[in-house]
């Protein structure tokens, strides 16, 4: 039997660094999830393998930040497309130099933390999560609550030291079925693909309007303003019940193909990650052109619901 104890004892010990390596494995792998908690973040913040963008103005990442966090400009993320349309998604040999420069390459676990102080800061954290997805890169999750909740945790710090991180290899898996263009829109109208407005209720209805553009909404879309599916004055989702009760309520189907929009593709952002990320509904997709692009040409319709 001593034998026996010393043999296993033996072999648990030359397998400890395996078992070791593993659960830390697993445990990143569980974490990514489209959110992770404030708690879980303050638990893994010496990982190696993650990266924790800061989506802080400069200042306020000067002021204060994660330990190991890198500071990005959102106006980076979003840029003029050829057609002139502002606030579009960038090509790809941009954003493979964007993310490389930020430390991140392809085997790189990418945290998003934003200021969480409303569903519009979240949204900047939605848009950059989308950009990453839509260039193929799956190993990423946004902090729920932001980092205005993660100070409320006990024994959470910040730092003032600003993090160089070393250029990376990022290359990218371009999924075009992410960004529709607008003729692609246009056909999913006619054929009869759900449409969610993410703009408030008055831009919905068309009493409100961009500089330059038409005022309304494309035919047919239903209303559902992107800021009911946050607790209202924080940076936290509803839970999923809640989130539900909202979409049926509103008449916005579970599952099914959608698309979502909103003005510029930032609010309509948060409403993509809900529906396809939180409640799995990976038919749904988002309009990046959003009206700044469709409302401005004759040939897509606009509907007015004031009137």
């Amino acid at each position: 039997m001593h034998n026996i104890t010393k043999t296993f004892f033996r072999l648990m010990f030359k397998s400890a660094p395996i078992l070791i390596s593993f659960l830390l494995s697993a445990s990143l792998i569980h974490a990514a999830e489209p959110l992770v908690e404030p708690a879980w973040l303050l638990a893994n913040l010496d990982k190696p393998e993650m990266r924790i963008l800061d989506l802080q103005s400069a200042a306020g990442y000067r002021q204060a930040h994660l330990p190991g966090a890198v500071n990005t400009g959102y106006a980076q993320w979003r840029v003029k497309d050829r057609h002139g349309v502002p606030q579009m998604l960038p090509e790809k040999d941009y954003l493979e130099t964007l993310i490389g420069q930020l430390g991140i390459d392809n085997q790189t676990y990418v945290i998003l933390t934003p200021v969480g102080a409303g569903a519009g800061d979240m949204a900047v954290a939605t848009r950059i999560f989308w950009t990453f997805k839509a260039m193929g890169h799956d190993k990423i999750s946004i902090l729920n609550g932001g980092l205005l909740e993660y100070s409320r945790i006990p024994d959470s710090h910040f730092v003032r030291e600003v993090d160089i991180p070393p250029i990376k290899q990022f290359n990218s898996q371009v999924r075009p079925g992410y960004f529709p263009d607008a003729n692609e829109v246009k056909g999913a109208l006619e054929r009869g693909v759900t449409f969610v407005d993410s703009r408030s209720y008055g831009e919905y209805i068309g009493q409100i309007g961009g500089r330059g553009e038409r005022a309304g909404t494309i035919p047919g879309s239903i209303s559902l303003p992107y800021d009911r599916l946050m607790i209202e004055g924080s940076g936290r989702f509803h839970e999923l019940s809640k989130i539900t009760e909202i979409y049926q309520s509103s008449r916005v189907p579970l599952q099914g193909e959608q698309i979502s929009f909103c003005h510029t593709g930032h609010r309509t952002s948060l409403s993509w990650f809900v529906s396809h990320q939180l409640l799995g509904n990976k038919e749904a997709r988002m309009y990046d052109g959003s009206t700044i692009e469709w409302a401005t040409s004759a040939n897509f319709p606009i509907e007015v619901l004031s009137e």
